[in-house]
């Protein structure tokens, strides 16, 4: 790990206080990009509170949203967020296809357009930044304006995630090994 793991006992109040919040919070624990926001107390208390927002609160269903999480999870080849939401997304109902496509950067068969769309509509926001006019009037046509609204701030929370595991190099559990090729 490239930055300091603070234990709760070696953290300022500020830090001790962003820690308590999240484990007092719906994860009971301490999410691991916030190993390193907590460095940052104020950016790490208000980007654990949009990730609890975005995992929890949305109004996509949780299989849709755990599917655009491991989309931009195998975009920036996040180890821990594939560890994490891989688990999730089949608890969430995600088939087992759909997932070991994903991991290879395949177009994976899917029986629900919804989650086709969520697919495609993610992979294309982070491939060019953009999305074409007739896939976001397919996506607001499906999911609605504040579903699009949510998918997009999916998106966007766990690309910060992803690259705050990377950049600090904030690895697996122990014993794990990595999914996901390069």
């Amino acid at each position: 790990m490239r930055i300091e793991d603070l234990a709760l006992a070696e953290m300022d109040e500020t830090q001790r206080a962003v820690a308590e919040e999240a484990i007092a919070g719906r994860r009971g624990r301490i999410p691991a990009p916030l190993r390193a926001w907590l460095h940052s107390p104020e950016l790490g208390r208000r980007a654990q509170k949009l990730g609890e927002f975005a995992r929890y609160e949305t109004s996509l269903p949780p299989a849709l949203s755990e599917l655009a999480i491991l989309v931009t999870a195998r975009h920036w080849t996040s180890h821990v967020e594939w560890y994490a939401h891989k688990r999730d997304g089949l608890a969430a109902g995600i088939a087992p296809s759909v997932i070991d496509a994903i991991a290879q950067r395949c177009d994976p068969e899917f029986t629900d357009p919804a989650a086709k769309l969520v697919h495609d509509y993610t992979r294309q926001l982070l491939a060019s930044g953009r999305v074409p006019d007739a896939l976001h009037a397919l996506a607001a046509a499906t999911l609605g304006t504040r579903g699009v609204v949510d998918l997009v701030g999916i998106i966007g929370y766990y690309g910060l995630v992803a690259l705050t595991l990377n950049a600090f190099d904030i690895g697996l559990p122990d014993g794990e090994t990595p999914e996901l090729e390069p």
